[in-house]
């Protein structure tokens, strides 16, 4: 065995390798097992020993497991009375003498329970057995298990037990005793048993016996060869099962002319599973078994069915996977020589693509095995594919280009693109005229699928291709340039990649712009400088000074030779060329690769020169200065290989820190620059100004930024002081600065100072808290106050910040206190930000401090702004971390304290107790802002404060739902919610029989919602504690409520159920079925403003006490909501029924066509809305027929001669309704406005029953005995909408309706203005 050198055994493999190979788990192979478990679980069973898993015995938690108890306390009690220790040789012994007698009883039968547990404890302990004691007993355990693995009526639970016994002897034989033919009692015949119950209908007896399989497989005996000596056998058995279950479903299908979905496909899966787990065991698929494999394959593959196909392409890739170590690489060519023997006609639009993507994903292996050879290869297979593109299947084109690109893609090594040999440029020339004959007339017709091709070949190849791919920019921009062809976005997609890999320059040289000077027969190719913008990065920056800059300086001297007169469209054509012509500026700037040599001082004075006089490239040139300095940033910054930092960017760190350094001479000039042209600029186009000011900052030497700032802050101290001299009565508040107004020098000078300080040093910070202390007071200046707050978090960013925050943090706690009275309501945002600041860097000894600005943010949690408001919720809870994290309270140090207060630790009852201080406030709005302060504070630490705590909370709040003040009870109901949402049950449930009546207390308030919020509280509760809990503490006069809810419930239980049903049998559309998308940003706003059901709190049941129709008969109104549904999704025609059949095809069938049912064409006349008339003679009123007979005469039918209901009177409605006094415009912001005159005629015309009341004709009449006096009125030039005669618009009886009379419920308006 020592002169054995079979590389499958793992005692002949490097320790190492064997460890790597035990590290993985068997999680390679995909199959379930073992092999499919987590991580965690693969290492508790591996390291669970036999005394572990016999304890788990001992121990039984389910029934069936009772019986192997017993069998192993039985044997543990035999053991032991026969004095043989507890190892797993004796354990092996006595289940062994037990297994004869439980698969054969005294009459010859299988005891199954006995069996069961036999079987089941002998797999347990058959693995720890030494192994010559496994192959001496394999003989009789084969054997005695044989009956069992061949019986049809077997138990399940019994086969795989036996089946794990079987694997645990079957990976111990040595090569003798696989020798042995099938035909004797050996390993040969129980591996052919474990590849027939491999393919058993029941699921986890075939998995088990997979599993033994594989694991029989990766356990070769020491031999020679690489395959497993049973691994052929193996292999022949599934295949010629998947052979026989293919050639029988084909058969069926040529007999039937059925579809390949039938009964044997789940025969064939379980097959192709079979083979996949054969070719994933060690060694992988045996070699003289390929052919018959890939052939096999090939055939499942032509199936229609997708199933059978992705299992197909499973297999191949099972087989790739296994081939790509080391010791399986030699079979990888004879596969691929198979693959490649099968290839299919070139029509074959059924089988060719399943085999393109097979041959793409062998070469993807072949290549990370061996580079250098594959490569080599690649000019062959480009033209063996490339052949397939000219195919008519489009299918087929696709496949082929895909195919291509993999190639290209995955093999090409990347020391061919940085240090080609002779032999490599060789082969790409040949790889780039195979790609250059793609594009030739035999190709036409694949050119959208050629053109990716084309795009991946640079973007592969890179910078490579520079000087051998131009024939291809060429023919592609000819192509382009063609008014007749179709596909110029794929072209300029190529022509894009070309630019980002050959250069603008090569592309140029091949494409000229041809502007300035054109020649004779070239095109101007102005449509380059888009495609340009969008890829031009990592060139040279020289290239845009010699080609580029030139061309804006002709181009704007054209614009300047036209002068002051009317610009002319080709004007605006050469203004537009040098917009775009400098949009390239930061492309070129993006890592480019001569920044030392191509930047110099002619370049920035020339930036210079157009920063102050071109306002609209500013923005163009700042991007490009921007980018220069970031983008080398970025490399120094990157952590990656250094070939594969050249590979993407051709610039190494070293280069990168040159070129900064480079770029660090120039900013000093460069900043004061910018300076200048930030003051110009209005402050909506200031953003990119600033951003570049912040890069080359970065960059520049700290004595220059220290010089830059001195000067800043010189200038605004003069400012301020001028600010400050004014007289107390000329100062103002600052007005709003206009859009196209510029703002004061203090404004723009804080700006500056803002971005500057997080590169300032530690010295520098005092002066720049002094600063800030002079700004703050200025309350009359809210925007320059904004800006000194928004100094102190830019401050935190820096590691020089941070650290003068911390040293100086009792003067930035000074400085805050002191600027309290004087912060304006819009830097409150600001403010709070800074003071979260402050206490991010608070010392453990200052927290003082906290109590000394709570009141401030208790009173900030009720701003009208809702970011002040969330900045004074996060403030909230990152004081309760800052105070639960420890310290101690010097509460001598708080403001209107005495100097005798106690000093008490921190923690987070201690901040409770502080906010909850405020209830005792003497405005309701301190109270209510306490409240819901502590709202979120429960909210976020209800898990960490103690229950007494949280227990005096809600008792505390359930006394404030009885106070008379509104904003005092909506807190109230906020942290009841959030109480009931968010506390655990047994806090919430012991306080319900306060809170039940508290709450209803307001449940038939309508103001401020308070009903609807109470309702949605109740809705929780009843959800999480239950109607019947609620209904013990409700009084009688809320039990409505809570019956309201209940119903509302359960009706909306059925129509979510009915929804459900007509979703199942496809009646609702897909937009009908999105669900609801969330509609609050955090938890807690979600706890504080959600509800159960907000689509329906409003519709459902809407008034408690009140008689609704709608929740009387939810049924019926959800069939009837369904109903118009689905009748709104059909298309109707209307048409009178004695007129013609209707004419599709002329230009007014479009007025007859409907989405909506049509009614009956039957005008009613308006007035007649009873079934009531008077007798003409003697004016009494007739009921019944006769009144039917009367009301009869006022009918007009639709199809009576003179009717409005023909085609001229669709057309004129439809007109009517589009342009008409009654439709519907859009307003301000696009908003559609409804006009209710509609609704007034109707309401006039219903009332008018007196006798000429009907009569349209006299609107003035009906208008004027509406009214009263003139009500209405007719309202003329100059007059005011609803205003009388003699009436003005500041009178007071005109200010609503109905001011100075009183309210008489019922009854109509009569003609006198009163009321009968």
């Amino acid at each position: 065995m020592a002169d054995n050198t079979n590389p499958g055994n793992f005692a002949n493999r490097p320790k190492e390798e064997v460890q790597a190979a035990a590290q993985t788990g068997g999680q390679t192979t995909g199959v379930g097992g073992f092999a499919s478990m987590d991580p965690d679980k693969q290492g508790k069973v591996k390291n669970m020993s036999l005394e572990d898993k016999l304890e788990k015995i001992r121990s039984p938690k389910l029934q069936n497991q009772r019986e192997t108890s017993v069998v192993l306390s039985a044997v543990e009690d035999t053991l032991r009375d026969q004095k043989h220790g507890q190892s797993p040789t004796a354990y092996f012994a006595a289940l062994l003498a037990l297994l004869g007698q439980a698969l054969v009883g005294s009459n010859g039968t299988t005891i199954k329970e006995l069996a069961s547990a036999v079987v089941y404890l002998l797999d347990l302990v058959a693995e720890h057995v030494p192994a010559p004691l496994l192959r001496s007993k394999f003989s009789q355990i084969l054997t005695s298990l044989a009956p069992v693995l061949t019986s049809e009526d077997a138990e399940a639970s019994l086969l795989r037990s036996s089946i794990g016994c079987l694997e645990s002897l079957l990976v111990v034989q040595d090569a003798a005793a696989w020798a042995l033919p099938h035909t004797q009692i050996g390993p040969r015949r129980a591996v052919a048993g474990l590849l027939l119950i491999a393919s058993n209908p029941k699921p986890k007896v075939r998995k088990r016996a997979q599993e033994a399989i594989i694991a029989v497989l990766k356990n070769p005996p020491p031999c020679p060869s690489l395959d497993h000596p049973v691994a052929n056998m193996c292999a022949e058995t599934a295949l010629r099962t998947a052979s026989d279950v293919l050639a029988i479903s084909d058969a069926r299908n040529k007999k039937t002319k059925a579809s390949t979905h039938d009964q044997r496909q789940p025969d064939l899966l379980h097959a192709l599973h079979l083979i996949k787990i054969i070719a994933s065991a060690a060694g992988g698929w045996p070699s003289k078994k390929i052919e018959p494999l890939c052939e096999l394959l090939m055939a499942v593959s032509r199936s229609n069915n997708e199933y059978l196909t992705m299992s197909a392409f499973e297999v191949f890739e099972v087989l790739f996977v296994g081939m790509a170590d080391q010791i399986s690489s030699p079979k990888l060519p004879r596969l691929m020589e198979a693959i490649s023997e099968l290839k299919p006609s070139r029509d074959d639009s059924q089988l060719l693509p399943p085999w393109l993507a097979v041959i793409s994903r062998g070469y993807d292996v072949s290549a990370q095995i061996s580079r250098e050879e594959t490569f080599q290869e690649l000019p062959r297979l480009f033209d063996m594919v490339s052949a397939f593109l000219s195919s008519s299947s489009h299918e087929i084109r696709v496949s082929a280009s895909e195919c291509l690109i993999s190639f290209l893609v995955n093999c090409i090594p990347d020391t061919v693109i940085l240090e080609p040999s002779v032999y490599d440029e060789k082969t790409l020339e040949r790889l780039v005229l195979a790609a250059e004959s793609l594009l030739s007339v035999r190709y036409q017709t694949a050119w959208m699928e050629v053109f990716n091709v084309e795009a991946a070949l640079f973007q592969v190849l890179k910078w490579r291709v520079s000087t051998l791919a131009r024939k291809i920019v060429h023919t592609i921009g000819e192509l382009r340039a063609s008014d007749s062809f179709n596909g110029k976005k794929e072209a300029d997609a190529v022509l894009g990649s070309a630019i980002g890999a050959m250069g603008p320059q090569a592309v140029l040289e091949t494409l000229p712009l041809n502007l300035i000077q054109p020649q004779k027969g070239q095109p101007g190719r102005a449509w380059l400088l888009p495609l340009l913008r969008d890829n031009v990065i990592n060139t040279e920056l020289s290239h845009f000074r010699t080609e580029f800059v030139p061309l804006s300086e002709a181009m704007y001297q054209r614009v300047i030779d036209h002068g002051e007169s009317e610009k002319t469209v080709e004007i605006k054509i050469f203004e537009t060329i040098v917009h775009q012509t400098w949009a390239l500026f930061p492309g070129y700037c993006n890592i480019p690769l001569d920044v030392t040599n191509a930047f110099d001082q002619a370049l920035a004075e020339l930036l210079s020169n157009l920063l102050y006089s071109q306002p609209n490239l500013r923005t163009n040139i700042c991007r490009g200065l921007q980018t220069l300095v970031e983008s080398n940033q970025e490399i120094l910054a990157v952590e990656v290989d250094k070939k594969v930092l050249q590979l993407q960017s051709r610039v190494t760190k070293s280069q990168a820190q040159s070129n900064l350094d480079h770029l660090a001479q120039f900013a000093g000039n460069l900043l004061a620059v910018l300076f200048n042209v930030y003051s110009q600029t209005l402050p909506q186009y200031r953003g990119h100004i600033l951003q570049c000011i912040n890069a080359y900052l970065s960059i520049t030497p700290e004595a220059e930024v220290l010089e830059t700032f001195t000067r800043v802050t010189d200038m605004l101290e003069s400012s301020l002081k001028e600010l400050t001299s004014q007289p107390p009565g000329e100062k103002q508040p600052q007005k709003e600065v206009s859009p196209n107004q510029m703002p004061p020098t203090s404004h723009t000078l804080m700006d500056l100072i803002i971005t500057i300080s997080i590169y300032l040093p530690l010295p520098t910070f005092p002066r720049l808290l002094t600063l800030t202390s002079q700004i703050l007071p200025l309350n009359h200046d809210a925007q320059l106050q904004k800006k000194a707050y928004k100094l102190i978090p830019r401050l935190a960013t820096s590691a020089n910040g941070a650290l003068a925050l911390q040293t100086r943090s009792e003067d930035l706690q000074s400085l805050l206190l002191s600027s309290a009275p004087t912060a304006s309501a819009p830097a409150r945002r600001d403010r709070l930000l800074a003071i979260a600041t402050a206490i991010d860097h608070l010392p453990p000894a200052d927290l003082h401090f906290i109590p000394s600005v709570l009141s401030e943010i208790v009173i900030a949690t009720k701003e009208v702004n809702e970011k002040a408001r969330s900045a004074s919720f996060d403030l909230l809870v990152l004081m309760g971390r800052r105070m639960s994290a420890g310290g101690t309270i010097e509460q001598a140090k708080i403001p209107h304290m005495g100097n005798d207060a106690p000093t008490v630790p921190a923690s987070l009852e201690e901040f409770c107790t502080m906010v909850s201080a405020g209830l005792v406030g003497s405005t309701p709005h301190m109270v209510s802002a306490s409240i819901t302060a502590l709202t979120r504070i429960l909210f976020e630490f209800h898990a960490e404060l103690q229950r007494s705590v949280i227990e005096d909370f809600i008792s505390t709040i359930d006394l404030f739902l009885s106070s008379p003040n509104r904003e005092i009870v909506a807190s109230c109901l906020g942290f009841t919610k959030v109480a009931v949402t968010a506390l655990p049950k047994e806090i919430v449930e012991p306080k319900l029989q306060t809170l039940v009546p508290g709450l209803l207390g307001w449940s038939r308030e309508h103001k401020g919602r308070f009903r609807t919020k109470v309702k949605h509280i109740f809705e929780r509760m009843i959800r999480r504690f239950g109607v019947a809990i609620i209904e013990q503490y409700t009084p009688e006069e809320g039990k409505p409520l809570i019956h309201n809810i209940r119903k509302s419930k359960e009706r909306k239980k059925r129509k979510k159920s009915e929804v459900a049903a007509a979703t199942a049998a496809g009646e609702l559309e897909g937009d009908e079925q999105t669900d609801k998308k969330a509609r609050f940003e955090s938890e807690y706003e979600e706890a504080i403003y959600g509800s159960e059901d907000d689509s329906d709190s409003n519709s459902a049941s809407s008034d408690i006490g009140r008689t609704d129709p709608a929740a009387k008969s939810p049924k019926r109104s959800s069939n009837n909501n369904s109903k118009n549904k689905k009748e709104a999704k059909g298309t109707y025609i209307s048409n009178p029924p004695n007129a013609d059949p209707l004419d599709l095809l002329s230009p007014s069938a479009l007025s007859h066509i409907s989405t909506t049912k049509p009614a009956p064409l039957t005008l009613k006349h308006p007035r007649l809305k009873t079934k009531t008339t008077r007798d003409p003679e003697n004016g009494k009123l007739v009921f019944g027929a006769a009144a039917t007979a009367a009301n009869d005469e006022d009918v007009v039918m639709a199809d009576e001669p003179g009717d409005e209901a023909t085609l001229e009177g669709g057309i004129n409605a439809y007109v009517e309704a589009i342009r008409g006094r009654d439709a519907v415009q859009r307003g301000r912001g696009g908003r559609l406005k409804f006009s209710n005159k509609r609704r007034r005629r109707e309401e006039m015309e219903g009332d008018g029953e007196g006798e000429g009341e009907g009569d349209w004709g006299k609107e003035g009449a009906v208008r004027k005995e509406r009214s009263g006096k003139g009500g209405f009125g007719s309202v003329g030039k100059g007059d005011k909408r609803g205003m009388g005669k003699g009436e003005k618009k500041g009178d007071p009886k005109m200010q609503r309706r109905g001011l100075g009379v009183g309210k008489v419920r019922g009854g109509r308006v009569g003609k006198a203005g009163g009321r009968r």
